[in-house]
């Protein structure tokens, strides 16, 4: 548009033919006038339908882009479980390639340094679990849980920056504690706290110590974090710790926990139940006592003890209580000496009584004792290493064969038994029992379903040991069948003698042969056999003939 000039000095003459030229510039350029602001507004449509166009482009290719990924069973580029890539795996394939990993890990030893030692844990031992499932359903869910532009946002977010995803862990505390508590109780440094033990007849209490434990909160994250790490590795880790004191001697606990009363024997009869008898133990000084003996420091300190005992024994509620000899057997001894016959008597003293409850273990030893002079045996001729010697407690083995016999008469469960080195007149070949002190042993476990006593008496050199109880619903009747299979034939022994002559011979010891042997136990039901058990196959060693030659 061409400029219009005003200027107020110009004469009305001037002014009209301003005024006509004007006009006839208006006309002229009146399409010049008008089509700049319709330029204007054509562009801005045309902006508007290029955004919308490519709105629209958008909005396709990510509709698209969405698509190909809600369809695909692939999990997104980008993603990690724990630092182990699971891109482009269906569910499946990421729970195997995860499990395998972190499975690996908790089949490990986790290794820990504490004062320049090294302490293994296996995670596996405290119950450890990952939540693999989670953490992949998690992974899977990346890029298919929004709108279509925030997964769209999100996968690209992925590829870009990459996401990692944790996995819940899981664990026993209660395994945890336990590994602490041993943890502590290795350390050469650890804190010692007191404890008490029995020996003999006193109670000896030993003082505690300070000394370092674990950080039990601190030490459980350590676990955790190297477990549920990405950059996971096997470096030793520093435990953390503390000093600690120990706990005051309690003198009212450890009272409390050692004190036992006495309990007398009793039975019953309906329902028939049979209750032993059983010490007691306590303090042979005053509490108040036994806390002024500790109140001066000091590492140990000795606290006498005594035993209780009850008015009634076991053994002395009587064989009314045990309304049924289960067996019985006898053995003779009269050709023994009286040393011989001694021991024979004592050790059937010793067991005369015992009772066992149901379950119960006999031990011939354990109840008879050492075999000493002050326990009132006398030396007899016993086996030992294959020899003939003499011993204290020489004999008493016919005890242990007759307490054999009535046992397996009684049905009763042998734990223990050893033949003899040398055949025995006493008992048939094959159902003898040797015993010695240490070993070897004569064990049986009553394994009926009621208690059981054993009365053991000697007369007339005769010895006879009966099982008494109370019979049960079915009651077998118990038959031993025991025989020679074979001979072992003796040698001749040489020796010098030099008080012989040139020549001259003595027989030392007369040869006699050993045996081999079987025994059964068969049992029966109204006459009729139900059952036969192999009890043992034996071999019993010759006498060797010994002759002396001169020189």
């Amino acid at each position: 548009m061409n400029a219009i000039l005003y200027n107020s000095d110009t004469s009305s003459t001037d002014t009209e033919e301003v005024f006509e030229e004007a006009k006839q510039i208006i006309e002229n350029n009146s399409d010049t006038t008008f089509r700049k602001p319709k330029k204007k507004h054509t562009k801005g449509i045309v902006i508007t339908i290029c955004i919308l166009i490519l709105l629209i482009i958008l909005g396709v290719l990510s509709t698209i882009f969405a698509l190909l990924n809600i369809n695909s069973d692939k999990i997104i580029s980008g993603i990690s479980i724990l630092g182990i890539d699971v891109s482009g795996l269906t569910q499946d394939e990421a729970n195997t390639k995860i499990s395998e990993s972190l499975n690996s890990r908790l089949e490990t030893n986790l290794v820990f340094s504490h004062n320049g030692t090294l302490y293994n844990l296996l995670p596996s031992q405290l119950e450890s679990s990952y939540d693999i499932s989670k953490a992949v359903s998690e992974a899977y869910s990346c890029g298919r849980n929004g709108n279509i532009f925030k997964n769209n946002f999100d996968i690209l977010n992925t590829l870009i920056n990459k996401v990692d995803i944790n996995v819940d862990f899981s664990y026993n505390n209660d395994l945890y504690e336990s590994v602490v508590t041993q943890m502590n109780a290795n350390f050469e440094d650890g804190l010692k706290q007191s404890s008490y033990s029995i020996d003999g007849n006193n109670l000896i209490i030993t003082s505690g110590k300070a000394g370092n434990v674990i950080k039990s909160e601190e030490f459980k994250d350590l676990i955790v974090d190297k477990l549920t790490s990405a950059n996971y590795n096997t470096d030793p880790i520093e435990v953390p710790v503390e000093e600690a004191k120990p706990d005051s001697i309690d003198i009212d606990k450890i009272h409390s926990e050692i004190y036992k009363e006495a309990k007398d024997a009793y039975y019953t009869k309906d329902p028939y139940a049979v209750y032993p008898s059983s010490n007691g133990l306590d303090f042979s000084i005053s509490v108040d006592e036994a806390k002024q003996m500790i109140s001066t420091p000091n590492e140990t300190y000795t606290i006498p003890l005594k035993t209780l005992y009850p008015d009634v024994t076991t053994n002395e509620i009587g064989t009314e209580a045990f309304p049924d000899m289960l067996a019985t057997y006898s053995t003779s001894y009269a050709s023994s000496n009286a040393n011989r016959s001694t021991n024979i008597a004592l050790a059937a003293s010793k067991i005369n009584g015992t009772v066992l409850m149901p379950g119960e273990e006999f031990s011939f030893n354990g109840t008879v004792g050492k075999r000493t002079a002050s326990a009132g045996f006398k030396t007899a001729t016993v086996y030992s290493n294959g020899q003939v010697t003499t011993d204290y407690g020489g004999g008493i083995c016919q005890v242990s064969s007759t307490l054999y016999n009535s046992v397996l008469r009684a049905n009763l469960e042998i734990t223990n038994r050893v033949n003899h080195t040398f055949t025995v007149g006493y008992v048939p070949i094959g159902l003898d029992a040797t015993v010695s002190w240490g070993s070897p042993d004569f064990k049986f476990k009553n394994s009926r379903s009621y208690p059981i006593k054993i009365v053991a008496t000697t007369s007339n050199k005769r010895l006879t040991i009966s099982v008494y109880g109370l019979k049960e619903d079915v009651e077998y009747e118990v038959e031993l069948v025991s025989y020679k299979t074979g001979t072992v034939p003796y040698s001749t022994v040489y020796t010098t003698d030099s008080s012989l002559g040139k020549g001259k011979t003595k027989v030392v010891q007369s040869g006699s042969n050993g045996a081999t042997s079987v025994a059964y136990k068969i049992l029966k039901l109204n006459g009729k056999e139900v059952s036969r058990t192999l009890l043992s196959k034996d071999r019993y060693s010759p006498h060797n003939q010994i002759i002396a030659r001169g020189n």
